[in-house]
């Protein structure tokens, strides 16, 4: 058994690093040392925080394979997922160094999937910045493709530790696109879940509303495929349940599907522009679809008020905000204080305050008509193709948590316009790392299915990556 080189270890994905455990050709320990490594060596990124080394290498040496994962490398998003070896922040100093006195449904199989995690990934405060530039963090965490630009949020630790090759596989959670949204702008691959499909339990049943979902970052569709196989299924008590999965996800992807009809939206609501790059993206994408012998459709948009659901998607998370401060404000024993939280966090707290119960059912009843138009609208074909963002990555800084907590959230929605609203229909949606600019910058295209059938999701997309394979293109940081 001879140990793994740096460019070893960062040219497996998880399903060829379970096969070598399997094989005994290497130990979660050895994997994990090198995990560790990449991650000293990218500590520039900013991508990891409550690192537990120490720790981890006392259990992977006595680590049982177990799942479809074996024993390697994995990272949990510092997102508030209960865990009884990570405290968590939720990229706060008002919440820093929160303590679980149990594991959560999904930690726990994580780690039945053979998931060994060793640290937290970096998020945005209270995982609501669609750029991962928290203040408690020290700064913002870097893109690997390209220094000066966002990873995207909230879990852009995540994405940024999948594309500079710390981990193949990482735990990311999505409430208005924050699995796609870093995926995209790190050239890595995100697949946000139907609602009920992956567990939130035992301590809550949702979250914003039935809009948040838990789920992973990969670099191959196999992974991500492999992982939804260990950790999806209805959670008793569950408010919410998925459709049952057709068999294996994993076995899935592996085959090719049967000819597929494939809308396409290459407008925004409201006007709202988009990039001729993210443009550009979506027809390349589209003509792979008809070269592999699908139909492409022309499809409306779904008939939403978008600007309302804008505002309804602001007032869930405002009153979330003031949900996670009174909490930890009652347990702390002292008042809230400026430097507690980033601007549009405390603007957000302030408008929360000022809410009321017929606003917050309002927007939730507007995420359910979501539901309906979109699946209306979707009726005539198996999947809709969209660019997953409005733009580019953005420069650091452009998306901070600075300014007023309205103006910020509408900013936002001309940038991430095709992700939070899928999380209203609660339907299943990838972000595919199709294209890149002369620059070297990712550019995503999402794939969103009916609700459901991730199945369908995941079976183009491994046939795409098949057509053109994305997961040894590595950005230069992972040099």
């Amino acid at each position: 058994m001879s140990a793994l080189t740096a460019s070893d270890y960062a040219a497996l994905d998880g399903v060829a690093m379970a096969q070598l455990l399997a094989q005994r050709q290497t130990t979660p320990a050895a994997l994990l040392e090198a995990a560790i490594a990449a991650a000293e060596r990218h500590r520039a990124l900013n991508a990891l925080t409550y690192p537990r080394y120490a720790e981890s290498r006392a259990l992977a040496r006595d680590w049982t394979l177990r799942g479809p994962f074996g024993g390697i490398p994995f990272l949990l998003k510092d997102s508030g997922l209960a865990s009884t070896r990570f405290p968590s922040s939720i990229g706060s100093r008002l919440l820093d160094d929160t303590d679980y006195g149990f594991d959560a449904t999904l930690t726990q199989r994580f780690e039945q999937a053979g998931l060994l995690a060793f640290a937290r990934s970096t998020v945005s405060e209270l995982c609501m910045g669609p750029s991962t530039e928290a203040v408690r963090n020290g700064g913002p965490t870097h893109n690997p493709w390209a220094p000066g630009r966002s990873v995207g949020g909230s879990s852009g630790g995540a994405a940024a530790a999948v594309a500079a090759g710390i981990v193949p596989v990482a735990h990311g959670s999505d409430g208005g696109g924050s699995i796609r949204l870093p995926s995209a702008c790190c050239g890595v691959y995100g697949l946000k879940p139907s609602r009920g499909r992956v567990p939130l339990g035992p301590a809550r049943g949702e979250g914003w509303g039935g809009m948040a979902v838990d789920g992973v970052i990969t670099r191959t569709v196999r992974d991500t495929a492999a992982a939804m196989d260990a950790i999806s299924g209805y959670e008793p008590g569950a408010p919410y349940a998925a459709p049952p999965q057709p068999g294996s996800y994993l076995e899935l992807t592996a085959r090719d599907p049967q000819p597929l009809r494939i809308g396409v939206w290459r407008t925004a609501w409201n006007g709202i522009p988009i990039a001729p790059e993210c443009l550009a993206a979506i027809e390349r994408t589209v003509a792979l679809c008809r070269d592999l012998g699908h139909t492409i459709v022309e499809v409306p948009l779904p008939d939403i008020d978008y600007a309302a659901f804008v505002r309804a998607h602001g007032t869930v998370l405002a009153s979330n905000i003031v949900v996670a401060v009174d909490n930890r404000v009652r347990l702390r024993g002292r008042p809230l204080a400026p430097e507690d939280l980033e601007e549009v966090i405390h603007d957000g707290y302030a408008v929360g305050k000022g809410l009321s119960a017929m606003q917050y059912v309002d927007a939730i009843q507007r995420f359910h008509a979501i539901g309906r138009a979109f699946e209306t609208a979707m009726a005539g074909c198996d999947l809709v193709i969209t660019t997953t963002l409005a733009q580019l990555p953005r420069p650091l800084g452009e998306l901070a948590l600075t300014g007023g907590f309205w103006d910020f959230r509408t900013k936002v929605s001309r940038y991430a316009t095709f992700l939070a609203v899928v999380n209203a229909s609660g339907q299943p949606a990838a972000t595919l790392p199709m294209n890149w600019t002369a620059e070297g910058v990712p550019v995503g295209t999402q794939l969103i299915g009916h609700f459901g059938r991730e199945d369908q999701v995941l079976a183009l997309s491994a046939q795409l990556e098949r057509a053109e394979p994305w997961a040894q293109r590595r950005p230069p940081a992972a040099a």
